[in-house]
């Protein structure tokens, strides 16, 4: 069967209300009455006020600064030189109209799943067999991570592909995170989200679609695989859940190592207890701080540039990439591609909900690096600056259904954000045997 262009948007009384700006909060659940308008699909827009900015510019320019660290390399997190340089450009340079425009240029959607509301981009390729294809974000990631790879997999004709490298894109945004509501009660971990993700797939009529996501998308997706949601054909992951279990444990609690280990898994492993730090002292401090006690970080709601400084010191080596970028280097992320994406946590408040997450996977005791049990198809994409380069040895194992796996000449983890090319070929490649002509009704 075909693909059908047919676009259809039911009318209820929340899709009537103003939603051109963003909505304060949008915690808990919503007040839309009945079933049918619970399933809505609403459009939505951005529009940040002119007095909000303004005040994002005043907030900055009266920065109380720190003295500057007493090392030469990033030991004690983010160079005081990096962070000023962001501030002065970010208050005197930076235009987020522009990005604010770009989101807009793209159909963004809301609609109510389980008491919450989600946010979404939804871009449909006007080749009629695309495969849909959910993409999922992390932290410190948004939809603006994630935005430039719409035109190359929608549009493949001209990016180098052909129509059968078409994708029907859909990016949502996470709970607690950019447009989507902020949970205002407990249990919105990965695999409830995973839950979420699959529901939204089947609210937009799509009945074949594969998924792919890095950071807490990659652990996200592989809840997905573990659930089998209908219509999920495989997913696509650039952090693969592959270390044996209790290894990643050992290696970030520096207890010892198994002894059987090849050179691959070795070097994994001691990539994975480096990521935190140049010298490896910190081993993702973020994480166990958010982790733990994510509402002590009330400042981010309050400080830009203090938000900003914990958003980019996620590991060493994108810390590096964004400080070169400050400092006049050209290569994968801009200076304007960092605070697009820090400009979007800032106007959406989102500093402290986007932290939860981690809160709910310690409690729940859930693995960020292991096996989950996947057993669809899996495509790997390894990355060399990733936190980990996955052994093909470990994701053979993980993923039983491994059906590519494929190392890259450049890109971190942030793969999608600072490698798009790269990004658009794996997922082609990825998914290429699983293509079908696929059947769905849009509702959006």
């Amino acid at each position: 069967m075909k693909t059908t262009g047919q676009i259809t948007r039911t009318p209820s009384a929340a899709s009537r209300r103003n939603l051109t700006t963003i909505p304060p909060g949008a915690g808990g659940r919503s007040s839309i009455a009945t079933e049918e308008d619970a399933e809505a699909i609403r459009p939505f827009r951005v529009n940040v006020s002119d007095e909000e900015l303004t005040d994002l510019k005043r907030r900055i320019k009266a920065t109380r600064w720190p003295e500057k660290e007493t090392v030469a390399d990033q030991s004690q997190g983010v160079p005081l030189e990096t962070i000023q340089e962001l501030a002065r450009y970010w208050a005197a340079d930076y235009d987020w109209r522009k990005t604010e425009s770009r989101i807009n240029s793209y159909p963004n959607f809301i609609t109510e799943i389980d008491g919450l509301d989600f946010h979404f981009i939804h871009v449909r390729s006007k080749h009629e067999n695309a495969l849909p294809i959910l993409v999922a974000h992390g932290w410190p990631g948004s939809i603006v991570e994630q935005m430039k790879l719409i035109e190359p997999l929608t549009n493949p004709t001209a990016f180098g592909g052909s129509e059968a490298d078409a994708f029907h894109i859909v990016i949502p945004s996470m709970p607690g995170y950019g447009y989507s509501g902020k949970p205002t009660v407990t249990g919105w971990g990965p695999e409830r989200v995973a839950r979420a993700y699959g529901e939204l797939m089947t609210r937009l009529g799509y009945t074949k679609y594969v998924a792919q996501g890095g950071d807490w998308g990659a652990i996200i997706v592989d809840f997905m695989g573990v659930q089998e949601p209908k219509g999920l054909l495989g997913i696509h992951t650039n952090m693969p859940g592959v270390f044996p279990r209790g290894v990643d444990a050992a290696v970030l609690f520096g207890h010892p190592l198994p002894s059987d280990l090849s050179a691959e898994e070795k070097k994994a492993c001691e990539q994975l207890a480096h990521s935190g730090s140049e010298g490896g002292e910190n081993k993702f401090f973020y994480a166990f701080f958010m982790g733990t006690r994510p509402q002590t970080l009330t400042g981010l709601a309050d400080s830009p540039v203090g938000l900003a400084a914990f958003m980019i010191d996620h590991d060493w080596k994108s810390l590096a990439l964004i400080s070169r970028s400050f400092a006049g280097v050209k290569e994968g992320l801009t200076r304007d591609d960092v605070l697009d994406n820090i400009s979007h946590f800032w106007f959406t408040n989102s500093g402290v909900s986007a932290s939860r997450i981690y809160w709910e996977v310690v409690r729940s005791g859930i693995s960020f690096f292991d096996v989950k049990g996947v057993k669809l198809p899996v495509a790997v994409s390894v990355f060399p600056h990733e936190l980990y380069e996955a052994p093909r040895s470990w994701a053979e194992k993980a993923y039983p259904n491994l059906l590519h796996y494929n190392k890259l000449p450049h890109g971190g983890h942030f793969a999608a954000w600072e490698q798009p090319a790269f990004m658009t070929a794996e997922l082609r490649a990825a998914f290429k045997s699983l293509r079908s002509p696929v059947s769905a009704t849009c509702r959006c």
